[in-house]
């Protein structure tokens, strides 16, 4: 099971025993299925109030604390009412209660009285005291205290929202005194009120962020408004968005105004199915369930009002008994929301990041089974909260990490393994437990993972969840995914999507929500996919700074790039100043310090166009923790993996062969260099140095070759260095290193060659010698004296006339190698006599 469900609270566990020890509950039902006792009604102070019935079918209304977890008796009817709504101030002294005035055996007997069906009533409750009907109608009314002040103990205003079955919504005003240690309403005539809404066919309560959600209905759409209730006893109509959703329900159907334990079993199955959840990140979500023609199929539609579009869901249910159809259940995880059917199916849809299908975790079977959800009676009155009306039970929702990666170890396609590495790596708090166990499971399924890398994956996602929260709008910014598109399918799903118009904010200096809401719908308008960071200039701007010449490296442009390199390895040894497991991080390397260096200047103009309110100074904070982290989380990888293998932190003994596990950390490795030049990554100096390593001690010689000549293997000079002066020159070594010196770029050839005191070696620093010497002379023409050389002269005319030819381009001023200063004419001819005299088989003295 993926949900992990943990009771806050349970009428059978925290109410009955409380009832029993004061003798209320001999009438009740012990077996939780009586009406006689349930939830009515949840407060945002964890206040929960519920309702039963005595001994002599008295009705009572009780409250129990989630913080002190106590029971609290509020008020007794001394008849047997049908409680339908009721709601306590934030003090505790007034309670509003809405109730039907007779049961079903009273009706026959007052057919005849004028008696209004429905009474509201304010009452005053500390102490009991005065009661006051706010309305004897024939219509159904709920009830709904304001909480707007957040900690708020004592205040001699109260705001209480009443919701009409005739479809309007009104507020009153409630001002009360004390006197004589009781409080008491001050008015004496009616009740201030105001009109909030009218015409309206459904209405969902926020309780936590008060404020009201309500549809009003115009042919063939409806439109969606919010009204926000403020501190200062103030409230507007906030937002308005229009839904393609034709409502033809003529009864009014409310969300988390209470809960109407009859009502639910009587007309909820019947009435519109829809909730709009949000979360903290500024997500606004419209969930809706949709009428099938085909039976053995659920349809439902979520609107992503914070992005501009809706995807309507098509689910194939596996089966179709008529008893098991019911409705899909919609809970609020905040960074998902769930459509839950019981028996079928579990789809937690992602808020934050829904354009593509494979980051939304669809679950069947085992995996979807909630044990303590089997019906779909459920609201979520709180986040990551769902009450179950029927048991009258409260649960705390959550993603279990442990199924989470258990269904990751188990998923067979690559759609399931992307949803659950997305959600292993965004939604839960990174620890370094579940960091190992996602970096254990990559490094098993890099080869079954087809449509996408999960190295790539876990560095971005891994990055974007560390540095998002430090600044407002980063999210926005930075990539959260490899992935620019998924073509991929969910067997048994089909999606389609659909734009709809943006709603329209009204608000002023609003924080919190609406300026987070505010901010992603901007933007979309700005097409939000062109905002984030991608690194296509930065590999054009590498491979062109790469290919230039030494001599014009040296500019301001150049030393810059490199300081920004140095800022980040400087910012990375403040943070692991423990001795490094694996040998990274020890020598210097041109191209990745030129990376780094490219990437934090290309990423800081990229942040300063679209966060200069941030501030220069934070912004370079920013980048250079970005890619300091990046190189952090490819060393992470490489010692998870070095421990997992249990290799030694010096693997540069090239006399052995490698062993199994060194293998495998090569094939690592390998898949790390593909990912980070796919994404155009530095990776942490010394990286190539250890691959190149591990490659001689693990694979044959035309294998190792072969991976050098395609670039999967990089000759760094460490390496190559260490690799000419420690091992012997056997035949198969002597093969090993003329091989590796022949693809030596000229550069790194003149820095190492001269480790390799060998004739191979020797004459090919010859030839090449006289090669550039060669191609510098062109036509030129000098008679210029010629050099001493050996002290014994040799009659070889060949030999003569090339060095006298050599020593005259040298006086020119020309020398190739003018760093080595023992590779010149001389060189060159005692070389070539010594290739000579072992070609013919004669001794050189």
């Amino acid at each position: 099971m993926l949900l992990h469900l943990v009771a806050e609270f349970d009428l059978q566990r925290d109410v009955v025993p409380w009832l029993a020890a004061r003798g209320w509950a001999a009438a009740l039902d012990t077996s939780g299925k009586s009406s006689a006792l349930y939830v009515v009604n949840v407060e945002r102070n964890s206040k929960i109030i519920y309702t039963w019935k005595g001994n002599e079918r008295n009705t009572h209304i009780g409250l129990y604390d989630l913080q002190t977890k106590q029971n609290e008796h509020l008020y007794m009817f001394e008849r047997d009412l049908r409680i339908i709504s009721c709601s306590v101030n934030n003090e505790r002294t007034l309670l509003a209660v809405s109730f039907r005035q007779y049961t079903e055996e009273e009706r026959v007997s007052r057919l005849l009285q004028s008696v209004s069906k429905y009474l509201t009533l304010l009452i005053e409750i500390h102490p009991i005291n005065n009661v006051r009907v706010l309305k004897a109608v024939d219509s159904c009314v709920q009830v709904q205290f304001l909480y707007p002040v957040e900690g708020r103990n004592n205040s001699t205003e109260s705001r209480l929202l009443l919701v009409s079955e005739d479809k309007y919504i009104e507020q009153f005003d409630i001002h009360v005194a004390e006197e004589e240690y009781k409080v008491v309403i001050q008015n004496s005539g009616q009740l201030p009120r105001a009109r909030v809404a009218d015409d309206l066919i459904w209405a969902q309560w926020d309780m936590m962020e008060q404020r009201l959600f309500y549809i009003v209905p115009k042919e063939s759409r409806s439109t969606l408004k919010c009204v926000q209730f403020y501190p200062d006893e103030s409230f507007n109509s906030i937002l308005e968005s229009h839904l393609d959703i034709s409502v033809n329900d003529t009864q009014l159907k409310l969300v988390n105004f209470g809960y109407d334990h009859c009502q639910d079993q009587d007309v909820a199955s019947k009435s519109l199915n829809l909730q709009v959840f949000t979360s903290k990140a500024g997500g606004l979500c419209v969930c809706c369930s949709l009428a099938s023609d085909t039976p053995d199929e659920i349809r439902y539609s979520i609107y992503f009002l914070h992005k501009g579009y809706n995807k309507t869901f098509t689910v194939s249910l596996e089966r179709t008994e008529s008893h098991q159809l019911k409705e899909v259940a919609f809970m609020n995880l905040d960074y998902y929301v769930a459509a839950y059917l019981p028996g079928q199916f579990l789809h937690l849809l992602n808020i934050e990041h829904p354009d593509l299908l494979c980051y939304s975790l669809f679950l069947t079977g085992e995996d979807a089974r909630i044990d303590m959800l089997q019906n779909c009676s459920i609201q979520s009155p709180l986040m990551s909260t769902v009450l179950d009306c029927h048991v009258g039970s409260m649960y705390a929702v959550s993603i279990s990490d442990s199924a989470l990666l258990q269904f990751l170890q188990n998923s067979k396609q690559d759609s399931e393994r992307l949803a659950a590495l997305h959600c292993a790596l965004l939604y839960f708090q990174h620890t370094e437990d579940l960091e190992m166990q996602i970096i254990w499971w990559i490094s098993e399924n890099l080869s079954t993972c087809h449509s996408f890398d999960p190295i790539q994956e876990f560095i971005i996602a891994s990055l974007y969840c560390r540095m998002c929260p430090e600044t407002h709008n980063l999210d926005k910014l930075l990539p959260y995914t490899s992935l620019l598109d998924w073509i991929g399918i969910i067997p048994g799903v089909t999606c389609a999507t659909d734009i709809i118009s943006l709603p329209v904010l009204e608000f002023q200096n609003s924080k919190g929500f609406w300026e987070k809401l505010n901010s992603n719908l901007e933007s979309v308008k700005y097409a939000e996919p062109h905002l984030h960071y991608h690194s296509n200039v930065l590999r054009r701007e590498w491979r062109n700074l790469s290919e230039e010449r030494e001599e014009r490296r040296a500019t301001a442009y150049l030393r810059n790039i490199f300081e920004n390199a140095k800022k980040v390895l400087s910012h990375l040894d403040t943070w692991d100043s423990e001795e490094r497991l694996v040998p990274l991080f020890q020598e210097e390397d041109y191209q990745q310090q030129l990376l780094m260096g490219l990437m934090v200047a290309q990423l800081k103009d990229h942040l300063m166009r679209h966060l200069q309110y941030v501030g220069k100074k934070k912004i370079d904070q920013i980048v250079l923790d970005y890619v300091a982290n990046l190189l952090n989380l490819v060393h992470r990888i490489m010692k998870e993996v070095w421990r997992r293998y249990q290799l030694h932190s010096c693997i540069f003994c090239f006399d052995e062969r490698g062993s199994t596990g060194e293998f495998a950390v090569f094939h690592i490795m390998s898949r790390i260099l593909e990912a980070a030049n796919g994404m155009c990554m530095p990776l942490p100096p010394g990286f190539h140095t250890l691959h190149f390593g591990l490659g001689v001690r693990c694979l044959p010689l035309h294998t190792l070759l072969h991976y050098i000549d395609t670039g999967v293997l990089r000759l760094t000079e460490t390496c190559v260095g260490k690799l000419l002066k420690d091992l012997d020159d056997t035949e198969k070594n002597e093969k090993l290193k003329f091989s590796i010196v022949m693809r030596l770029p000229e550069a790194l050839s003149q820095k190492v060659r001269q480790f390799w005191n060998h004739p191979i070696n020797a004459n090919f620093i010859a030839r090449k010698y006289v090669k550039l010497l060669l191609e510098k002379l062109g036509n030129r023409q000098s008679s210029s004296p010629i050099p001493e050389r050996l002290s014994v002269p040799v009659e070889f005319l060949p030999l003569n006339y090339l060095t006298n030819m050599l020593a005259e381009i040298e006086n020119q001023g020309v020398h190739p190698y003018e760093k080595q200063d023992h590779v010149n004419v001389r060189f060159v001819e005692e070389t070539a006599l010594k290739h000579t005299m072992t070609f013919l088989g004669l001794k050189y003295s």
